[in-house]
């Protein structure tokens, strides 16, 4: 995707989110292109599913996202070069909390190819699968109600047994990246990334440029709570304010 076309798309999503629904006609004139380059863009982010069409515009989806099976195969270079840049700021982590979703899968495989001799608590089933390639890795599969769609752990049992656990660090990703903080599409998966937060000394947020300034269900942290976020493309507008005002460190990726 070109960078014109991404921010393009990206001002789409961010205007979706103060504005319940968008003309095509409005868009286009808004952001000096074609009522078909607008729809163009309108017919890409509802594949992703980031938002739903209407006739002659759109309105967002607040309370879902394609599940994690579909979404491995979104952003695949993106996510890529994102775990590339968690592996710095993790090398003297010896306990690690991971959270479930596309991003971190490719976070714990370079966990698993670059790293040894530490301990992971997770409670997706893609997260311990390609950590356990490495056999260095201790794996700390948390309990709960199995979520097909997001092949994870989830519920009271997950977070009552997370709140007896510690850990260096939390990796976790987000559904969206809103001004007061990340947010998950699912209000289960979001009360585990809470009690994940509070159980690690620090949290990193690791999350691709389609999630900026969407605003899901379950916030699960004010930003002031988060010490990094790992993104391929740098935030600007009223984000960019939130996480500077709250002394996030925005880590960039290599291209």
């Amino acid at each position: 995707m070109s960078n014109v076309k991404s921010s393009r798309q990206t001002r789409i999503l961010a205007e979706l989110v103060n504005t319940p629904s968008l003309r095509v006609a409005e868009l286009a004139q808004q952001l000096d292109v074609s009522t078909e380059t607008i729809r163009r863009d309108l017919d890409a982010l509802t594949e992703l599913g980031l938002l739903n069409r209407t006739y002659g515009g759109a309105i967002r989806r607040l309370s879902s996202e394609p599940p994690v099976h579909e979404r491995h195969n979104l952003f695949i270079a993106e996510r890529g070069r994102i775990a590339a840049a968690v592996l710095p700021l993790i090398t003297s982590a010896k306990v690690l909390i991971i959270g479930s979703g596309a991003t971190t899968v490719h976070v714990a495989q370079r966990i698993a190819a670059q790293m040894q001799d530490v301990t992971v608590i997770a409670h997706s089933f893609g997260v311990a699968q390609a950590l356990a390639v490495n056999r260095t890795i201790k794996i700390l599969m948390l309990p709960g109600s199995y979520n097909a769609d997001e092949d994870t752990m989830l519920g009271a049992h997950t977070v009552a047994f997370l709140n007896n656990l510690y850990a260096d660090t939390a990796i976790l990703g987000a559904s969206g990246l809103g001004n007061d903080g990340p947010s998950d599409a699912l209000l289960e998966t979001g009360a585990v990334y809470t009690a994940m937060v509070a159980r690690a000394a620090r949290t990193l947020v690791v999350a691709d440029h389609s999630k900026f300034s969407l605003v899901f269900p379950a916030r699960y942290a004010a930003w002031r709570q988060i010490n990094h976020l790992v993104t391929d493309e740098p935030p600007e507008g009223a984000l960019l304010k939130a996480l500077q005002e709250n002394h996030v460190a925005i880590e960039p990726v290599s291209t």
